[in-house]
C-alpha cells in the first residue's frame, strides 16, 4: 500500500475538492485504487508554500501552493491541471481601513499586511504597486481583517474567506487583484495550484504519478458532480461562512478551470510567472511546469 500524503489549506473550495479522496466521517473513499490510500494534511497555504520548500523529510506527495511559489520549487514539484483555484476576473482584494488610493499605498508610513510572501496575492501586489515601492508585513492570514479595521495596519491583502466578508468589518476595497491582473494581462489569475513531486515514481514505483494524478482528477470531477455533500463538508472549514456563502465560494474557486486548467489556464500560469521574473520578483519557472495524468 501506498500512502501518498495530500496537503490542502483549511479553505471551503480545497476541502470540497478532495473529500472524496478521504470519505467522510469514517466511510471509505468514494474515489479510490487498490493499492494507493491518502492521508489528509491541513494547514495554512503560506506554511505549505514553506513547508514545500523545506527538508526533504517533510515533503509532502501532493499539496496545494500558491502559483507563485513554483518557481522556487520547481525542481521538486510539478502542477496538475487539474486542483487549481482561479481567479478569473477577480482574486484577493487590496482593502483599508480608511478609502485609499494606489498612490496613497506608495507612501512610507503605510504598512500593508500580506498573507505571506510566497502567496500569489503577494506577488500581483508587487507587480501592481512595483517591486520595492511598498511597505508590507506578513500576518496570518486570519488576523488580517481585525489588523486592518483596528488601525494596526492601514491596508492589508485578505484571501479565502476574507475575500467576501471584508465589507462587514468596515473595510473599503482599494483594489481587487484579480480584476486588475485580468486588465493588465488579459488573462484570469491562477491563485492556488495543485503540486505533486516529481519524483513519485522512483520513490513508490513506476507509474505511481500517474495514477495519483488520474485520481485526482476523478476527485475534483466526483465533488462537482456531488456539488450538495460537498458544500455540506466544506462548511466545517467555513470560518464565519454559512451556508450560502461559502457554497458561493466554493463556486468561486472550484469551477471549470478547477477541473482542468487547459491552454488558456496554463498560459496565464506561465505568463504570470514570465512576468514576475522579468520584474526581478521571481527566478524563472521550471522548464516542465505541468505533468500529464
Amino acid at each position: 500500500m501506498v500512502t501518498i500524503t495530500l496537503g490542502h489549506s483549511p479553505d471551503p473550495d480545497d476541502a470540497f475538492m478532495w473529500w472524496p479522496l478521504f470519505g467522510i466521517d469514517g466511510q471509505p473513499p468514494e474515489i479510490a485504487e487498490p493499492g494507493i490510500r491518502f492521508e489528509q494534511v491541513c494547514d495554512d497555504i503560506e506554511t505549505l508554500n514553506r513547508r514545500s520548500a523545506g527538508p526533504e523529510a517533510e515533503l509532502l506527495e501532493v499539496t496545494a501552493m500558491s502559483c507563485a511559489n513554483l518557481p522556487l520549487v520547481g525542481s521538486r514539484y510539478a502542477l496538475t491541471a487539474c486542483g487549481s483555484s482561479v481567479g478569473d476576473g477577480y482574486g484577493p482584494k487590496l482593502v483599508s481601513r480608511a478609502p485609499m488610493s494606489i498612490d496613497d499605498l506608495r507612501a512610507p508610513s503605510v504598512t500593508i499586511a500580506v498573507p505571506g510572501r510566497r502567496t500569489t496575492s503577494f506577488l500581483a501586489l508587487s507587480l501592481m504597486l512595483g517591486a520595492g515601492r511598498f511597505r508590507s508585513v506578513e500576518v496570518p492570514f486570519d488576523r488580517i481583517m481585525d489588523a486592518v479595521a483596528s488601525g494596526e495596519h492601514a491596508a492589508g491583502v485578505v484571501i479565502h474567506e476574507g475575500q467576501l466578508l471584508f465589507r462587514d468589518h468596515g473595510l473599503h476595497l482599494v483594489r481587487d487583484l484579480g480584476a486588475w491582473w485580468r486588465d493588465h494581462s488579459g488573462l484570469p489569475l491562477p491563485l492556488g495550484v495543485n503540486a505533486v513531486r516529481r519524483d513519485m515514481d522512483l520513490r513508490h514505483g513506476a507509474g505511481t504519478q500517474a495514477r495519483v494524478v488520474r485520481l485526482l482528477e476523478r476527485s475534483v470531477a466526483h465533488a462537482m458532480r456531488h456539488r450538495d455533500r460537498g458544500v455540506a463538508y466544506a462548511l466545517r472549514f467555513a470560518r464565519g461562512m454559512q451556508a450560502g456563502l461559502a457554497g458561493e465560494f466554493v463556486d468561486l474557486y472550484v469551477n471549470r478551470w478547477t477541473l482542468d486548467c487547459g491552454p488558456r489556464g496554463r498560459q496565464a500560469v506561465d505568463q504570470l510567472l514570465a512576468q514576475a521574473h522579468a520584474s526581478g520578483l521571481l527566478p524563472p519557472a521550471p522548464a516542465q511546469v505541468f505533468v500529464a495524468g
